[in-house]
């Protein structure tokens, strides 16, 4: 069976037409416009759904807009401020600092003006250390001072309030020194009270608590105790006589009965050394 297909008609107005239309519509607008309150009416009413509030909307947004730009400004404002005051803060720091070390500078410079008056018998230089063997303590470290100084090899080193060690290397404008806690030192001391000889030996692993030993003490009276002072002994080969060492912390009778043997606390911090005195007379120059 075929199928019939309708074509539909297109509904068109004339333009000519349509222009007259939209003319007399025009017309009846302004005529009603001019003689009624109909049109304005309208138009108010139309305004007031959609330019009112679009005005609004458009206040609010610029409202928003100039807020959003004032928080901005404060922000910067606030950041800048923030980076004027840290750059402050840094600038206070540093200064900080480097009060703290000219304090710590001047503590060290006063200790040795106290020492070089306590052993004003002997000529001494003026040294800084300038690098040390790894680890906390200082027991083989470098000075600033050489063969070009007056500097010798076996010349006695002193700090803080006592023997420190004595010059084993020279260079024309550096000296290495080995500090009496090294293990591979040992000083001929005595007791300051008694006279009694005895050996201090130098001890990585005790300075960690604040020691090194001592031994060959020959103490028959007892009349050594702790707290009593140990300096270098006049029989000594390499140190001069009278430099304080230490005071004995503890103190045993060893197994021969003879001798005594125990701790000693330096009288010098070897943890941190900066500054130092070298006595540039040696033991063979005074006869001793």
């Amino acid at each position: 069976m075929a199928r019939i297909k309708l074509k539909r008609r297109k509904f068109t107005i004339p333009s000519q037409y349509l222009l007259l239309l939209l003319t007399a519509v025009s017309i009846l607008l302004m005529i009603l416009s001019f003689t009624t309150d109909v049109i304005p009416a309208l138009f108010n009413n139309i305004a007031g759904y959609t330019v009112v509030p679009f005005k609004a909307g458009l206040t609010e947004i610029s409202t928003y807009v100039n807020t959003r730009a004032d928080d901005f400004r404060e922000v910067q404002e606030v950041l800048s401020e923030n980076a004027a005051l840290k750059a402050q803060v840094d600038e206070l720091t540093q200064q900080n600092d480097k009060l703290t070390e000219e304090r710590f500078e001047l503590i060290d410079l006063r200790e040795l003006f106290e020492l070089d008056a306590e052993y004003e018998e002997y000529d001494k230089i003026g040294a800084r250390v300038i690098g040390k063997d790894p680890g906390n303590w200082y027991s083989v470290f470098v000075i600033d001072k050489g063969e070009e100084d007056g500097i010798k090899e076996g010349m006695n080193v002193i700090s803080g309030a006592g023997l420190v060690g004595i010059v084993t290397k020279t260079g024309a404008h550096w000296a290495q020194v080995r500090s009496i806690i090294d293990d591979d030192s040992n000083v001929s001391g005595r007791m300051l009270n008694t006279s009694d000889n005895l050996i201090v030996y130098g001890s990585l692993e005790s300075i960690g608590n604040g020691t090194i030993e001592f031994g060959q003490l020959r103490d028959p009276d007892d009349e050594v105790d702790v707290g009593d002072k140990i300096v270098t002994s006049n029989i000594s080969d390499r140190y001069l006589p009278g430099i304080a060492i230490g005071y004995i912390t503890s103190i045993k009778k060893d197994p021969n009965n003879l001798t005594k043997s125990g701790m000693l606390t330096p009288l010098v911090d070897f943890e941190h050394l900066d500054v130092v005195l070298v006595i540039t007379e040696m033991k063979e120059d005074n006869g001793l």
